[in-house]
């Protein structure tokens, strides 16, 4: 044993008063520091009053033996390990002290094998504590490390929503200036896109998760932002959603949350004459085999018509970039009466 280090503070356990002389007078030898109790009660008071490194403990002893004992030591605030010792050859009280929580166990004698075995278990039985405290430090210095991070990264998440509700609010005070009804609806598109990713952060900043979005939950958001921009009167299209409990990543609650906007913003002012009230459903379900969800945004208007495009096409552009994204493609249900737009992704 180094002798650098500190002694090993040892209590040994054991009515045996002339094998406990022994095994303090050999264990000293080797640097040891050897307390002894002669039973069990005495014993477990003595850890109650001192600090010990490791606990031998034997098993028969006249009042409570061993194993009664046990359980009290290793309930202590902070037990050291324990090293059982029995006399007795049987291996079941071995592997009971062993289930009950002891570190090793040594079958005791007077010969010099015994104090030898049992200074190797008690070495041994530091080395593991020591290396399961280590373990917990560095747990404990990775949750640390993991929860800083996290605080960080809702902390950007915050200032990035901030930062997207103060353009918007910028954009507001632009429209006021502005005559031109193309360019206020031009101004008014880019709005509700951008507010539409700041929706994604501020549901980031507030959930616990800042991996993984709530699908339905995020959608339920969107859909009552966007249904306050488009009739704020109660007199323009109508907005249903039917959304499953999905979770996706960020990134693809972002371009989700983009790609419904543009397609309401496109159903809210092509599918439906002005000023008549039409239905305009957001529908999310996980596919049938599980690893795959379904986005569908329809309404019953009069359809595509020739085909053709309507606006500046950029709706479509951004649509396509984020679908994209998403390693995946918007497809149009030639079948429904109206327009049903579908995407298809991995969760």
């Amino acid at each position: 044993m180094d002798q650098a280090r500190p002694p090993i503070r040892l209590l040994y356990i054991d009515d045996d008063r002339g094998l406990s002389r022994l095994v303090q007078k050999e264990l000293e030898r080797h640097g040891y520091q050897v307390v002894c109790a002669p039973d069990a009660d005495a014993g477990y008071e003595a850890l109650k009053a001192e600090t010990f490194d490791v606990c031998a403990l034997d098993h028969y002893m006249p009042g409570r033996e061993g194993l009664d004992v046990l359980p009290d030591i290793l309930a202590l605030p902070e037990p050291p390990p324990v090293v059982y010792v029995t006399g007795a050859q049987d291996g079941r009280i071995a592997v009971a002290a062993l289930r009950a929580g002891a570190a090793d166990y040594v079958i005791k004698d007077v010969s010099e094998d015994f104090t030898a075995l049992l200074r190797s278990a008690i070495e041994d039985a530091l080395l593991r504590r020591r290396l399961e405290r280590e373990n917990e430090r560095a747990h404990d210095e990775v949750r640390q490390e993991r929860d800083r991070a996290e605080a960080l990264l809702r902390e950007v998440n915050h200032r990035v929503g901030n930062s997207l509700q103060l353009v918007s609010s910028f954009i507001s005070l632009q429209l006021r200036q502005l005559a031109d009804e193309g360019a206020r609806a031009a101004l008014r598109e880019a709005q509700v896109r951008i507010e539409a990713v700041a929706h994604v952060h501020r549901r980031l900043y507030t959930s616990a998760n800042v991996e993984r979005v709530q699908m339905d939950e995020y959608l339920a958001g969107l859909v009552e932002e966007l249904s306050k921009s488009i009739g704020p009167n109660g007199d323009g299209s109508r907005l249903t959603l039917c959304a499953e409990p999905l979770q996706v990543t960020t990134d693809q609650a972002v371009s989700l949350g983009v790609i419904v906007t543009e397609l309401v913003t496109n159903a809210v002012k092509y599918a439906y004459e002005p000023g008549a009230a039409g239905e305009i459903r957001i529908l999310l379900q996980k596919a049938e085999d599980g690893s795959r969800a379904l986005l569908t945004v329809e309404d019953d208007g009069p359809g595509l018509g020739d085909g053709a495009p309507k606006g500046t096409g950029l709706g479509s552009k951004i649509i396509s970039a984020m679908a994209s994204g998403l390693r995946s493609a918007i497809e149009l249900d030639s079948a429904h009466h109206g327009v049903r737009a579908r995407l298809a992704f991995d969760l």
